[in-house]
């Protein structure tokens, strides 16, 4: 990497610590802020996939806020196991990615730590709710449209964001065996003759594309790509070494595809694609106020999103590809919408003209920063390499 690149990097890096250290205490309880202004409330699934950033830096300030996250999720946890969606608000239910990233999060905090046992009967009652999570009582689990990350986005069934998340706590928690089965089930193909045989169990894998369903449910899936999902497969170890090599390839030449249409700008993939627009099956009528081709959820360019990206391309020991796309998030997570700001670590950028749409200071953006130039520069990705077999 050129000399300058690094020293730009470095910059960076300080900033985004920064930036967490100006949330940590918020007006919640003394609770992180999810945005530096835009967001003081402490979502719960922000500040979980936090910790990926916050566990590299070395800062027990920002460890300390962490635990009192942990701490307060699990005194807030329904009695069935289920984790809040707001970390002080017990009664703020429904996301199907919480649990799994506190199960997460818990096993990283306790690598980190050392303390073994940390939360025991909270991580217990939220690994028999997360058995409950599947309606054929397998190792899978489905979910209600527009209960994970994408509020704005229908995933039906069985996601494949949050069976990533399922199988790398599974793993961090030494549950090898229930991991197995379920990367057994999402190696499975999705069914696309419209019928279902007794005895047939639809999983992620796509015919003929290297990459795993959006998500699948008996005879109905999606084949658009979720960067995210995709991205958490290749670094947890569910894509064997040659289909993630295979995937990058597919990402990298989509991507070129979509500059060429001009449905792309700069160097960095959007969370999702192809976009979903108003003349397709899939298309909602919400959309077109909250989630339009290109932006939010349906194809925006999530600088977090881009974080996981940049480590899988490290997991797929795709070194100079990771190193250029660390370059490229480095230019995006200057854009802001305030003059008075270097860096905006914007929580979204629209993918046609790489505009800044969303909250500036966010803390997962700031996070997953550091984690991703953590994983470039010791060519490793912390506490996914041990779960990668």
């Amino acid at each position: 990497m050129q000399t300058h690149n690094r020293k730009k990097i470095e910059q960076a890096r300080q900033a985004a610590k920064e930036v967490l250290l100006h949330n940590a205490h918020g007006p919640y309880h003394g609770l992180p802020r999810t945005a530096g202004w835009g967001y003081p409330e402490p979502y719960t699934r922000d500040l979980m996939i936090s910790i990926l950033g916050i566990a590299v830096t070395g800062s027990e300030k920002l460890m300390q806020s962490i635990r009192k996250v942990l701490e307060t999720l699990a005194k807030n946890q329904t009695r069935h196991g289920h984790i809040p969606s707001l970390v002080h608000d017990k009664d703020d239910r429904g996301a199907s990615d919480t649990t799994p990233l506190f199960l997460l999060a818990a096993g990283i905090f306790r690598k980190v730590t050392g303390e073994t046992d940390f939360l025991a009967e909270a991580v217990e009652k939220s690994l028999v709710w997360m058995d409950y999570q599947s309606p054929s009582d397998r190792s899978l689990v489905a979910q209600q449209p527009t209960s994970d990350w994408r509020d704005e986005q229908w995933v039906m069934g069985k996601g494949l964001y949050v069976n990533t998340l399922v199988y790398s706590y599974l793993r961090l928690l030494d549950r090898h065996e229930k991991a197995e089965k379920l990367r057994d089930e999402m190696g499975r193909f999705t069914i696309t003759n419209g019928i279902m045989h007794r005895h047939v169990h639809e999983g992620l894998v796509v015919k003929y594309k290297p990459y795993y369903a959006f998500w699948s449910y008996k005879i109905f899936s999606s084949e658009r790509f979720d960067l995210l999902g995709n991205s958490l497969a290749i670094l947890s170890g569910i894509a064997s070494p040659s289909r993630a090599d295979e995937m990058v390839s597919w990402i990298e030449a989509e991507c070129d595809g979509m500059r060429e249409r001009g449905e792309l700008t700069g160097n960095l993939p959007p969370n999702f694609f192809p976009f979903v627009k108003p003349e397709d099956p899939d298309w909602h009528e919400r959309y077109s106020q909250f989630n339009n081709p290109g932006e939010y959820h349906n194809g925006g360019i999530w600088p977090f999103v881009c974080g996981f990206y940049i480590a899988a391309l490290v997991a797929a020991k795709r070194f100079k590809l990771a190193e250029e796309k660390l370059v490229a998030l480095t230019q995006c997570i200057r854009l802001t919408h305030s003059e008075n700001l270097e860096f905006g670590f914007n929580e979204w950028i629209k993918a046609q003209d790489g505009k800044p749409k969303g909250n500036d200071w966010q803390t997962w953006s700031a996070s997953m920063y550091l984690y991703a130039a953590k994983c470039v520069e010791e060519k490793s990705t912390p506490f996914f390499d041990e779960i990668r077999i």
